[in-house]
């Protein structure tokens, strides 16, 4: 057999500065300055797995009961699908531009573009999002060290919360700005940190609940981890995209890529190595919290309303003491921090990758020349992060609300586009052998598949006024206005594109490749 590959990547060293064919370009970042474990720690601070965990076992025990820890695995399996076409994508095209740039050679410009922009806004919503838990961790934990109602209390002032956040994500930008060396830096610190303190939290969790008879304390069952014993196929889904919220992240290893020694390998590696980090935190935190709290609608029950946006505050002291508790708070505040600081990774990757080839004005191919970094789109993301939080903090708390919880329309629409590449890129390597074919094209199709049924059935449900914060525009959630419009605005925002850079998008920049073609002898 004789193979034919034209794919970008073969004989061309994306990293090192030298053009590979079909148009990839190099973006003059810092080659080599990340490792395996620098990158999964990377991986798994964008994750934010403390943060993560905090916010939605109460909103997942709402939705499905005892079968909380079976949709956090249950998640886990479309999102490491995806991860194979990831990593596969990654091996043949290692370019910061991930997403964006796998599916403009996949399926052309236009298509590619919107995976770029729903990457992008996606990331933004997440930023913001972040800063806000940052900020009230900081003064829950203030207020935990001096015992004073009134320090917590500044959270409620919106002044004061607002100008927090923005500090906070000054410094979140400054540090990104610096480069992948002192981002890995601070990474190492707050993720260890962060994951010693949920296995102290765990084995105490499991302690209490089976020495202790802690109030609500449950017996662990495997049936926790059936995801088919949900009550309902909606509800199924309505935990399954809290749960795809858990993991979304983790790509951030691919978009440093061109930053990390080894481009085509090691970024693929790192992103299992923090999907299996994340993961094994996820089951082992759920099945002890909901063993020692249960989930009931009071007290200290993983079902209390009143609680469910904050479960780990509520049960820090009565798991930990009110000395080690406090841990809790720290871990929570490094979590959110962490993110915050890494987030800017994917970000300010893809605008830079999408300036290079034309698809984002060219102001933002600007790379620092001390640090290698693309510095304006970073100051960028944090700018547009910081007057996006303000303003929807100013405006209603119900539409950024909404506005996080439609964020699951752009993971499902970004994710699913990237694998449905791969399938399609990879399509000409079917035949050539069994691991070719699951791993090239099996698996990221069956994970696209899920995530776009995801998709579509999250976007039908809604429409709905009751889904989200009940808030409704001429009687259709706010939660379907706030995702369909945002993906609209992408739409808008390419016809301006269009018009500006339309060598792009006749494919003259970024060219569409032809899969490997195989010839017989």
């Amino acid at each position: 057999m004789v193979q034919l590959d034209n794919r970008p990547g073969a004989g061309a060293d994306v990293a090192t500065g030298s053009d590979a064919p079909g148009g990839v370009r190099s973006k003059g970042l810092n080659s080599n300055s990340v490792g395996l474990l620098g990158n999964a720690v990377i991986g798994v601070s964008t994750v934010a797995p403390v943060y993560c965990l905090t916010t939605t076992l109460g909103t997942t025990v709402a939705a499905v009961g005892l079968q909380m820890p079976a949709l956090f695995l249950a998640g886990f399996l479309p999102m490491m699908l995806v991860a194979f076409a990831y990593r596969e994508l990654n091996k043949a095209i290692p370019d910061s531009g991930t997403s964006f740039t796998w599916t403009v050679k996949a399926f052309g410009p236009k298509i590619g573009w919107m995976c770029g922009w729903g990457l992008v806004i996606a990331t933004i919503i997440v930023l913001s999002n972040l800063a806000g838990v940052a900020t009230e961790y900081l003064y829950l934990l203030l207020g935990e060290i001096t015992r004073s109602d009134s320090v917590t209390a500044l959270n409620d002032n919106k002044l004061v919360h607002v100008v927090t956040c923005l500090a906070l994500i000054a410094i979140a930008t400054m540090i990104s700005y610096r480069g992948m060396t002192a981002t890995k830096g601070v990474q190492y610190a707050l993720v260890g940190l962060q994951l010693v303190v949920l296995g102290l939290f765990g084995v105490m969790a499991i302690v209490k609940a089976t020495g202790h008879g802690a109030a609500g304390s449950l017996h662990f069952s495997w049936s926790w981890l059936n995801p088919f014993a949900a009550s309902s196929f909606t509800a199924f889904v309505a935990g399954l995209s809290l749960s795809l919220f858990m993991y979304w992240g983790w790509d951030a290893c691919l978009s440093a890529n061109e930053e990390t020694g080894g481009s085509d390998k090691t970024p693929g590696r790192a992103a299992m190595l923090a999907m299996v980090v994340l993961v094994g935190s996820y089951l082992f935190t759920a099945v002890a919290v909901q063993m020692y709290a249960g989930v009931g609608t009071t007290g200290t029950g993983l079902g209390n309303p009143a609680t469910s946006s904050n479960v780990l505050a509520v049960l820090a002291g009565p798991v930990m003491g009110p000395v080690l508790g406090v841990l809790l708070f720290v871990a929570v505040l490094a979590s959110a921090s962490a993110s915050l600081q890494t987030t800017f990774i994917p970000v300010s990757r893809t605008v830079l990758a999408m300036s290079v080839y034309e698809a984002l004005p060219s102001s933002f191919t600007e790379v620092n020349e001390r640090y290698k970094t693309p510095g304006r789109a970073i100051i960028t993301a944090g700018v547009g992060t910081g007057a996006f939080y303000t303003v929807m903090t100013m405006v209603s708390s119900h539409v950024l609300a909404d506005t996080i919880a439609a964020l699951t329309l752009m993971i499902c629409f970004y994710y699913s586009l990237t694998a449905f590449a791969c399938a399609w890129y990879f399509r000409g390597d079917f035949r050539n052998s069994v691991r070719d074919a699951v791993l090239k094209v099996i698996f990221p199709l069956i994970g696209g598949l899920t995530l776009a049924a995801i998709f579509s059935k999250s976007l039908v449900d809604m429409i709905d006024p009751s889904y989200g914060s009940g808030s409704s525009v001429f009687g259709v959630g706010s939660v379907f206005v706030v995702g369909a419009g945002l993906l609209a605005l992408g739409l808008v925002v390419m016809a301006v594109m269009t018009r500006r850079s339309p060598a792009f998008f006749r494919g003259e920049v970024l060219t569409r490749e032809t899969p490997a073609l195989v010839i017989p002898d």
